[in-house]
């Protein structure tokens, strides 16, 4: 039995607190193989029926994020 007060988790202290997934984030980013993140483009959820067939093909299109965001993004999805 141990004393009381006596710590049993010594080795979580120095991992604790845990840095979580910011949800918001990992629900519209995605990774790929190499590391890149994904995004969707804007204007492609509805008011289809004035756009050009061209522009919603183009829309459907994921786009690479750009490197200045990526920094951040990837500590809010904790990669």
């Amino acid at each position: 039995m141990l004393p009381r007060g006596a710590d049993t988790h010594e080795q979580d202290d120095e991992d604790m607190p845990k840095q979580k997934t910011h949800k918001g984030t990992a629900k519209r980013v995605r990774v790929t193989g190499t590391g890149k993140l994904m995004r969707e483009q804007a204007n492609n959820q509805h008011k289809f029926e004035h756009k050009s067939s061209r522009r919603k093909r183009r829309l459907e299109k994921d786009q690479v994020l750009s490197p200045a965001d990526t920094k951040t993004l990837k500590k809010l999805l904790g990669i």
